[in-house]
Parts: C-alpha cells; structure tokens; sequence
C-alpha cells in the first residue's frame, strides 16, 4: 500500500490492479460483472436505482429493522418505536430522520423479516410497481437473526413471481463467509451490494450481479458515476485483501475462532442457566439478552437492553471488547485471532455469568414480590 501511495492515489480512469480484483470478485462472489463504488451507502443507492431503470418500477420492499445506508430512499423503519409500527405483520413505513420527503417515503413497502406468508401478501399487493426486494441475508442492525429455512428460497420465488429484482444487501455478509451469503445459504440473487471487509480498511464497494442486469449500466442509460469509484488505492487494497489475507483458508480459520466462541458462550450460558439467547454463523454472533430467539426486529425490542450493557462493562473491565458497542451489533473473529484469544475471552464470561446469574436471581425474587 506505500509502493501505490507513492504512484498515485487518483487517476481519473482505471488502474492496472482493477481487472484482476473484478475477476477474482466476480468468481468468489458468482457475480457476472460487478461495479467498484465507495462504501455500502452509494453501492446500496445505486442498486436501487438500478432495480427502479430495468424494471420501470417505483417502489422499493425491505424489511422492518434492516439497515441499508442512510440515503434517503431505504432510511424507513431501520429502528422504528412500536408504537408506530403498526401490525407485526403488516408494519407501517416509518421514516427515520427528519428531512425525508413523504412521497420517497411511501414508496418503500415494509415487510416482517422471516415472515414468508405476510412477505408475499404485502407484495402481492403492490406486485405491478415493486421494482425490487432488498434485504440482509442476515440482519445485522438487530444482532445476529437467521433466516429461518425456506425464507430465502421463498423470496427468490416471489421475485420471479412478480418480476422484482432480488438484492442482497452483502456489505456485511460478504465478509463472515468466503463466498459470502449465498455460499451459506444456496441462494443466489440477481443482485449484490459488496463492502466493508473487502477494502481491509479501506472505503471501496461493489454491486454486482447478473450480466444481463449490469449490461445495462452503460452512460446515457443507467448511471453509475463517481469520481472515486475504482480509485487505485481502494482498488489496490481490496486486491491484497482478498487474494493475500482474506483467502479460503485465512476466512475458513477465522471461521473456527467464531464456532469455538460461540459454543463457548453457549456452554456458559447453559451451565448458568442465564436467560440468554446466543446466534452466530461465519465468524460473527452475538449475545441476546433475552428467553426466545430474535427472529425480526419485534423480538428484538424484547431484548433486556440494561442486562447487555451491564455484561458489556464487566467484559471491558476484565480486558475484553466482546463485540462492538451495542445489544444491536455483533462480535467478529478474524484472521489473526488465536485459540489464546478465544480463551482469554471465555474466561472472562465465565466470571461474569457468575455474576449475571446472580443478579437474574434477585431480579426473579423482585418479580415474584
């Protein structure tokens, strides 16, 4: 990265390492053609409209508590209150900032993640104008939620059903598996938002997706403009990322440190019969403070918010960041995670789910009261 800092940060058309990091994309990823963007935001952004230019539609469904950028045309229902989300299953669009127009707002329709039969009522109703249907394949603005089986099969069905475009909003998931989602699920989308973890810490994003979808971004058609789409630097980095670290072998390990973390967490939680739900896949999870599973953003807001913060400060007091700051985030292992590490971090839950077991049973005597 010295050596393409000092060749040249910006050239204004591509550089000699955009080819072979398309490529390598393009197969790890079973993408056709992709499209090198800046960060999740704009790829997201550009998905939209490009789902809106191919199928002349307007309006957009994603589902309640799913995060996709903060343009203005996704930012409904992200982190909606219940009291203005309406029926579970049928949720209300709640925008999620001021200064958003009503008519962009209305034309996202919101659907109940993991909920197939609602999913497909609410599309069904809007068959003719929804242009396409994005989602997480695993949300992660609400910790770690699974689709349940079948849910992912399901969309697919109902895209091809009512002619709507199927995005993958993968700027998270792309990085907990080496292919990303669909080589976890078997499920392939016609189009995919990449990001994050393939620029190793460098802004760069990508939206690829079917051949005869991205064909169609040409100028004077559909545009995909940016001064530092593709720029060398990013293009430089994600190429050492993903060919030199990022590898099959470098994620597969990272792989094994999230399992044994996250059976660790589970065996404590067993052994202390805490009232905690633990979801993980790849090499991210997280710790739900809560009695059922978190399958959608409503299950999420039964999560006891106070109980993870104090778990959440008791693990920084012992010398551990457990996962990122927030009941709504995840922990991640990576490449240079060790055995040592994973131990070092199931030692210092088990000092605190003594504690945590503790304060459960005088917080069950104060019910009972």
């Amino acid at each position: 990265m010295r050596e393409r800092v000092s060749n040249g940060t910006i050239f204004g058309y591509e550089s000699v390492d955009a080819g072979p990091l398309a490529e390598h994309m393009c197969k790890r990823f079973h993408v056709d053609r992709l499209k090198f963007s800046m960060s999740g935001l704009d790829a997201t952004l550009f998905s939209v409209r490009l789902a809106r230019a191919v199928t002349g539609r307007r309006r957009i469904m994603k589902f309640e508590g799913c995060y996709h950028g903060s343009h203005d045309a996704l930012m409904v229902s992200i982190k909606p209150r219940r009291e203005a989300s309406g029926d579970p299953r049928r949720p209300n669009p709640v925008p999620a900032s001021k200064g958003l127009l009503k008519e962009l707002v209305d034309t996202a329709v919101v659907a109940p993640f993991n909920d197939l039969a609602s999913t497909e009522a609410i599309a069904t109703e809007h068959a003719d104008d929804i242009a396409g249907i994005i989602l997480e394949p695993v949300p992660m603005n609400m910790g770690y939620v699974h689709p349940e089986p079948g849910f992912l099969e399901g969309l697919r069905a109902l895209a091809d059903r009512i002619g709507a475009v199927l995005i993958f909003d993968e700027v998270k998931t792309c990085g907990k598996w080496y292919g990303g989602a669909e080589e976890a699920f078997g499920v392939a989308p016609d189009v995919k938002v990449l990001g994050k973890a393939i620029g190793g810490g460098f802004p760069l994003a990508a939206v690829g997706g079917k051949a005869s979808i991205m064909d169609q971004v040409v100028p004077g058609q559909i545009a995909h403009a940016g001064t530092f789409n593709a720029n060398p630097l990013s293009v430089s980095a994600g190429l050492v990322t993903l060919t030199k670290i990022l590898t099959k072998a470098g994620v597969q390990h990272a792989q094994r440190m999230g399992t044994s973390l996250a059976k660790g967490y589970i065996d404590i939680v067993r052994d202390h019969r805490l009232a905690v739900k633990v979801q993980y896949g790849g090499i991210s999870g997280t710790v739900h403070f809560t009695r059922a599973a978190v399958t959608d953003w409503r299950s999420f807001q039964d999560v006891d918010v106070g109980r993870w913060w104090g778990y959440f400060t008791a693990m920084l007091n012992r010398g551990i960041i457990p996962m990122a700051t927030g009941p709504d985030e995840q922990w991640t292992t990576s490449v240079a995670h060790t055995k040592a590490d994973i131990d070092a971090h199931l030692d210092a839950f088990e000092d605190v789910a003594e504690i945590l077991k503790h304060a459960q049973a005088e917080m069950a005597l104060v019910e009972a009261v």
